[in-house]
C-alpha cells in the first residue's frame, strides 16, 4: 500500500511538473517539440525492452487487426492530446490544462455510461450536471468555449476507452503506440533540417540534452503509474490524480503569472465540488459493496 502510494505520488507530481519542462522549449514550434517526444520515447521504450528481452511480448501483443485498429486509435487520440498540451502550455494556457485534467476522470465516467452502459448513482450525476455548470459558467463570462480544456479532456477520456480494448502494460502499450507515429514524427523532422527551419539545433547544449529525455519523462511516468494501479484501490489512486492538475494550476498562477480571475474561481469551485460529491458518492457504492460481502459468505455458508 505504502509503495503504491509513493509510485502514485511520483507519477502525478511528474505529470504536473510538465509544464515546467515544456516551457524550456518555447522557442520551438509545437509540432516539433511532439516530433522530439515520439522519436525519443519509441527510442527509450525500445532499449527497455531490449534490456527486459521482451521482444516476443512486444509482438505478440497486437495479435490481430482489431488490437492494432485500437492501438492506432490510441496512437493518435495522445499524440493528439500531447500536440495539444504542448502547445497550451507554450501559449501560455496553463491553467486551462489544469482545469482539462480536474474535468477528464467526470468526462471518462460519461463515456463509461454511453459506450460501456455503466450505471451511475444520483450523486454521481449531480457531480456531472455541476461540472457541466462549471464549464458553462466560465463559457457564459468568456463569450467562448473552454476548447483547450475540453480538446484535453475529451482526447485523454477516449484514448483511456480505447486502452481498456487492448488492456496492454504501459511499456508495450507505448511502445506500440510510438511505433505508428514515430515514422512520421522522423520524416517531419528530417523536413525541418532540410528546409533550415528546425529549431532544435539552435538550443543550448543542456537544453537539448533535456529535449532528448523527453523520451525518458514520458515512459517513466506511466511505468510508475502502472505500479501504482497495481497496489492500490481505484478509490486511492482517484484522490492522488488530482495532484497534477492542482501543480499545474499553482505553476500557472505562480509561475507563468497567469490571472486567477472571480470566473475561474466560479467555475473551478463547481468541477471541484463535482469531483468531491463524485469521489464520496463512488466510495459509498464501494462501502456498501463491502458491507454486503460478509452477508453473502454467511448465506452461502449456510
Amino acid at each position: 500500500m505504502k509503495q503504491g502510494v509513493l509510485y502514485g505520488i511520483i507519477a502525478y507530481f511528474a505529470w504536473g511538473l510538465l509544464p515546467v519542462y515544456w516551457k524550456l522549449f518555447q522557442s520551438m514550434g509545437a509540432w516539433e517539440i511532439l516530433a522530439h517526444r515520439i522519436v525519443w520515447s519509441l527510442i527509450f521504450v525500445l532499449i527497455m525492452i531490449v534490456i527486459t528481452k521482451r521482444w516476443r511480448k512486444l509482438w505478440e501483443a497486437a495479435p490481430g487487426l482489431k488490437i492494432k485498429g485500437a492501438l492506432l486509435l490510441c496512437s493518435l487520440l495522445i499524440s493528439a492530446n500531447w500536440l495539444l498540451y504542448i502547445w497550451a502550455v507554450n501559449s501560455n494556457q496553463v491553467m486551462e490544462t489544469s482545469l482539462g485534467y480536474y474535468m477528464n476522470p467526470l468526462i471518462s465516467v460519461l463515456l463509461g455510461v454511453v459506450f460501456l452502459k455503466e450505471k451511475l448513482r444520483v450523486g454521481q450525476w449531480v457531480a456531472l450536471g455541476m461540472a457541466a455548470l462549471g464549464v458553462l459558467y466560465i463559457t457564459l463570462m468568456y463569450g467562448q468555449m473552454p476548447w483547450v480544456a475540453l480538446s484535453l479532456a475529451m482526447t485523454f477520456a477516449f484514448y483511456g476507452l480505447a486502452k481498456k480494448v487492448v488492456n496492454l502494460e504501459a511499456m508495450i502499450g507505448l511502445a506500440w503506440e510510438t511505433i505508428f507515429v514515430a515514422p512520421i514524427a522522423l520524416i517531419y523532422l528530417i523536413m525541418l533540417q532540410v528546409n533550415g527551419t528546425g529549431t532544435a539545433i539552435e538550443l543550448e547544449g543542456w537544453k537539448l540534452a533535456m529535449l532528448a529525455l523527453a523520451g525518458v519523462g514520458t515512459a517513466m511516468p506511466l511505468y510508475w503509474f502502472a505500479q501504482a494501479t497495481k497496489r492500490l484501490p481505484l478509490s486511492t489512486l482517484g484522490f492522488i490524480q488530482y495532484l497534477s492538475p492542482t501543480i499545474q494550476l499553482l505553476s500557472a498562477v505562480f509561475l507563468f503569472g497567469e490571472k486567477f480571475t472571480t470566473t475561474h474561481l466560479v467555475s473551478f469551485s463547481l468541477i471541484w465540488g463535482a469531483l468531491l460529491v463524485f469521489t464520496i458518492s463512488s466510495m459509498r457504492k464501494k462501502t456498501g459493496s463491502v458491507q454486503m460481502n460478509p452477508e453473502v459468505a454467511i448465506k452461502k455458508q449456510a
